[in-house]
């Protein structure tokens, strides 16, 4: 069981930045595709962005490119999300997850994919 840990949500303005962090104390995470999915209130959980085990590839929804990136330090175990320029229609609650899929290139938006979810981190941008 591989168990993740967001850190860095929080109530901000627009145009602000947040850091996001997902973390573990398994060193085998290091081996996982990582992504962060976000769920807005009322609506269903969507991926946000994704990254490979080795880093060399990453994946964006539309509307965050240009404005989020995601990265990993895989000798600390541990994937962010810088988020830029955030819009009131960022705020959700962002989760971190965890896939060993190979499909995982091709399928990466997809939730039942991955194997492990963090508790999720709260961010919440007013206008």
């Amino acid at each position: 069981q591989v168990r993740l840990v967001e850190s860095g949500g929080g109530l901000v303005q627009a145009g602000d930045s947040l850091k996001l962090s997902c973390a573990s104390s398994d060193r085998t995470v290091s081996n996982y595709h990582m992504a962060w999915f976000r769920q807005a209130p009322g609506r269903e959980r969507e991926f946000v962005t994704g990254i490979s085990w080795i880093g060399d590839r990453s994946y964006y929804t539309d509307s965050v490119k240009g404005r989020f990136t995601i990265s990993r330090d895989n000798a600390k175990n541990t994937v962010y999300l810088q988020m830029n320029s955030l819009k009131p229609e960022d705020t959700a609650d962002y989760y971190c997850a965890a896939s060993l899929s190979t499909a995982w290139y091709t399928h990466h938006k997809t939730s039942r994919l991955y194997n492990y979810w963090g508790q999720g981190t709260q961010v919440t941008v007013s206008s």
